[in-house]
């Protein structure tokens, strides 16, 4: 596996590659058996798989989140070469932002909706950083988990009006045994919070219940509240029941469309996010 830092080694490498198909999982690194998965998939359906590694800078509202999110490149490197990925693309931040952009990305109703709404800016600076790397990779397609639905359905947002000629493929939600989604800010649970951390995966199983037995959405969220306000070293964020083509908020089970719960929620001051569709 070669790694690189520059965009000009990455123009090579494209440049040497002739014909062949190119997938791309871009990443910001603490890598995990989820992000592993992709790499797995992205080998699958193309000859070159390339990985980034990147902590974007412009995606966190939050300087002291910035500062806290893990940083293992070696790790990361020894992950992906075992993996079988081709090139790991860790630039710096000088050579991802020569200058800081001025361009702002509006996503319509996804910027008022839940990330949108409590991280504000945030997929501004997904939006940019996407951009940036698809246009330097070239890739024919990009591996992204569904575990990150909205940004999922911003990227896809992104691609269509810009008409990024790369394939978007959302993979499923990897989990640990006890239904924890696999997320790199998970090693920032203590031991005593990791044992909690399934309620996440619980709720949302609880709240898939409830609807499919009749329940309106509303009865279901105030279930979710008493859930929560009985553990209290959880603090909710949000829990929205949505339709998963618009992610918008509906009132019960629509017949015909999927579904989607998401939640995000704060457990021993780290913020975990979680999904299930069905």
């Amino acid at each position: 596996m070669q790694t690189i830092e520059t965009v000009a080694d990455l123009k090579k490498i494209r440049d040497n590659m002739g014909a062949k198909t190119v997938g791309f999982v871009p990443t910001m690194g603490a890598l995990h058996r989820g992000h592993i998965q992709l790499v797995k998939r992205a080998l699958l359906e193309n000859d070159i798989v390339i990985c980034s590694v990147f902590v974007n800078p412009t995606q966190f509202n939050n300087p002291e989140d910035l500062k806290k999110y893990p940083r293992t490149l070696e790790a990361d490197q020894a992950m992906l070469a075992e993996a079988g990925c081709h090139v790991l693309y860790a630039p710096t931040v000088e050579q991802m932002y020569p200058s800081m952009p001025a361009l702002r990305f509006d996503f319509g109703n996804l910027e008022h909706i839940m990330e949108g709404k409590f991280r504000p800016g945030h997929f501004n600076g997904v939006g940019i950083v996407v951009a940036k790397l698809f246009n330097m990779v070239q890739a024919d397609r990009a591996y992204f988990g569904q575990k990150d639905i909205q940004q999922v359905a911003v990227v896809n947002r992104l691609m269509n009006d810009l008409s990024f000629p790369v394939k978007l493929v959302v993979c499923d939600t990897i989990r640990e045994e006890d239904g924890l989604a696999m997320s790199s800010r998970n090693r920032r649970l203590s031991e005593a919070a990791r044992k909690e951390a399934n309620q996440i995966y619980a709720s949302l199983q609880m709240g898939k219940k409830l609807l499919l037995e009749g329940k309106s959405s509303e009865t279901v969220k105030n279930g979710i509240l008493d859930f929560y306000q009985k553990r209290p070293n959880f603090t909710l964020e949000y829990y929205e029941i949505t339709d998963f083509a618009t992610l918008e908020a509906i009132p019960a089970i629509q017949n015909g469309k999927a579904t989607a719960i998401i939640i995000a929620a704060f457990l021993d001051g780290v913020r975990l996010i979680d999904n299930i569709v069905f």
